[in-house]
């Protein structure tokens, strides 16, 4: 458990993340890729139906012993809740209600946050952005780990104790490595969800609120949901800095593991991206994929090649801050809306 990564730094390129050209090539390509764009009319009540059992379980829950409800919060309750964080996912690329009302996307993304327990959903969308925008970028992308914690987790065990403990790091690392101003969205979203919390305890009691925050914590770290965190840019195969995963928990996660078709169209929801992939197969089938996120947990604990430190990075030159403005990389204005969604509506 004490061995030590092979890796003593990141894996620095200095050319752009490959889905810009890609995208550009395949549209050209396959121009009937357009007709994917925009949200999924479903999406609205199968996300609805989530929130509102979660709601159920804690009349179902309330009178259990504190083991039951760890072991219904792992089970079932986290998985929930971890599917509405990747619902969240999908309404931070305005996928419940496209690109024409995104404060009507944003108000349901708190709707969508409730029985996660903690504030998550506008800021989520705002630091996302920025990876999509800069993948791997030094400054810019918060979803690369940090030096420090490369440099702390660098053994089996210390690699085991970052999985168990990823919500924090995904959590807390934003306001370390780019803090953005916090909006007024933001402030409705703690309101709304602190509203919620306490609605909660007063009705259902404090073992309530723990089932649904306990779920959440829990589902984020060592849990087979949780493998596609690493799987998606974590460098298995030296070079490719964004994998797929194409195995039956995509189900459950609004296809999330359609991680290489997300990023070259993320107007695309994910209901829609298996259809992408027929369209152009040839862009997908020849890249590394996984096959199991729960081989990719057990990978990345055991195997000394991989850790926080096998992640593809790229400088940043003459970019301007993201803590400028946040208009000027497009928190507000959802400047990432495809053409045809301006043209169609």
């Amino acid at each position: 458990m004490g061995q030590r990564v092979s890796r003593t730094d990141f894996e620095w390129v200095y050319d752009d993340q490959p889905h810009t050209w890609r995208r550009q090539e395949m549209v050209k390509k396959y121009p009937q890729i357009k007709k994917l764009f925009g949200p999924d009319p479903k999406f609205k009540y199968i996300v609805s139906a989530m929130v509102l059992t979660q709601i159920v379980m804690l009349y179902v829950m309330q009178n259990q012993s504190w083991p039951m409800i760890v072991l219904v919060a792992y089970c079932f309750g986290g998985v929930i809740n971890h599917s509405l964080m990747l619902a969240n996912h999908e309404i931070s690329h305005n996928m419940a209600f496209g690109y024409a009302r995104p404060l009507a996307n944003r108000y349901f993304g708190m709707w969508c946050n409730l029985p996660i327990g903690v504030p998550m959903s506008v800021s989520f969308k705002k630091y996302h952005n920025l990876h999509h925008r800069h993948l791997a970028d030094d400054d810019l992308d918060p979803d690369v780990p940090t030096l420090l914690e490369a440099k702390l987790f660098c053994t089996t065990f210390g690699k085991f104790i970052w999985v168990c403990l990823q919500p924090f790091f995904y959590g807390i690392r934003p306001l370390f490595v780019n803090p953005l101003p916090v909006t007024k969205l933001e402030m409705i979203n703690t309101a709304v969800q602190l509203t919620f919390n306490a609605l909660v305890v007063l009705v259902f009691g404090w073992r309530m609120m723990a089932y649904l925050l306990i779920g959440s914590v829990l589902a984020m770290g060592l849990h087979p949901v949780a493998g596609h965190f690493i799987a998606e840019h974590y460098m298995f195969a030296k070079g490719f800095e964004t994998y797929s995963y194409y195995g039956p928990l995509n189900w459950i996660t609004f296809n999330v593991g359609y991680h290489n078709e997300h990023h070259d169209f993320p107007a695309i929801p994910g209901s829609r991206l298996p259809e992408l992939k027929k369209i152009a197969p040839e862009y997908y089938e020849t890249m590394p994929q996984h096959t199991s996120w729960v081989r990719v947990l057990y990978d990345f604990v055991t195997d000394p090649a991989v850790g926080p430190y096998a992640r593809i990075k790229r400088k940043s030159l003459d970019k301007p801050k993201a803590t400028d403005t946040t208009k000027s990389i497009g928190l507000i204005n959802d400047s990432w809306q495809p053409e045809v969604e301006q043209k169609k509506r």
